[in-house]
């Protein structure tokens, strides 16, 4: 799902990124928008990476709000089954899948 826009416009991958680009950066987890501050000419580690673009206020207020969220809904949502299914689970799985 990751999709990238530069500049507001839909990125290839063979599309150059120039220093003072914005880039919107959506992926499954998270959307991002960072600005480039600077180019790198051989490959680095993250720490290094890092200090070559700045994220937007807003981007970091949004990602905390997302994760905020997630963390008050992972109870809920992630409620372990109490064994295997019985007869009736079977049938309800079932039904809900449309098999049978």
């Amino acid at each position: 799902m990751g999709r990238i826009e530069l500049n507001g416009v839909r990125a290839k991958a063979a599309r150059e990124v120039r220093v003072g680009d914005q880039l919107h950066i959506q992926t499954v987890a998270a959307e991002f928008e960072v600005e480039v501050l600077a180019i790198s000419q051989q490959r680095g580690s993250s720490a290094i990476a890092q200090a070559l673009y700045r994220e937007s206020e807003a981007s970091i207020d949004l990602r905390r709000k997302v994760v905020e969220q997630r963390r008050l809904l992972a109870p809920i949502a992630s409620a372990p089954p109490s064994g295997r299914p019985n007869k009736r689970d079977r049938r309800l799985i079932h039904s809900f899948s449309g098999k049978r």
